[in-house]
């Protein structure tokens, strides 16, 4: 486990109302890191870099299937999206060269598994500048 593997269990793993979490880079769409459990494949990563880039109103609009379950747009601008399904939600944050994402599941608390994905997010934005 690398340094940014216990940043995302440290940061988010640990408030008890993040499920799994992963960093995509934002240039090419790979996968940097994630927490165990966590399969992120490519299309995947390259799903959410591409909803992000191009495909920000659609999401909006219609939704987003993300590992073949369909989530319902909550909120989604240049840097955040967040969706629900009826089993939990999915939170995606973009920084300049990162998008975070994280998954909450039945129980946890959406409200907490945003503020930790956002402040993590912070946190790059500020190592990144």
């Amino acid at each position: 486990m690398n340094q940014v593997n216990y940043l995302l269990n440290d940061c988010l793993i640990r408030t008890k109302h993040v499920e799994h979490a992963a960093i995509i880079k934002l240039k090419d769409g790979t996968v940097w890191a994630s927490t165990v459990g966590f399969n992120l494949q490519p299309e995947s990563a390259r799903l959410l870099s591409s909803a992000f880039l191009k495909n920000l109103l659609q999401v909006r609009r219609e939704g987003l299937y993300f590992k073949e379950k369909y989530y319902k747009c909550v909120r989604a601008d240049n840097c955040s999206i967040y969706l629900k399904n009826v089993d939990g939600g999915l939170i995606a944050v973009k920084t300049d060269l990162y998008i975070l994402i994280a998954t909450y599941s039945e129980g946890m608390y959406p409200s907490v598994c945003v503020e930790a994905v956002e402040k993590l997010a912070d946190y790059f934005r500020d190592k990144e500048n």
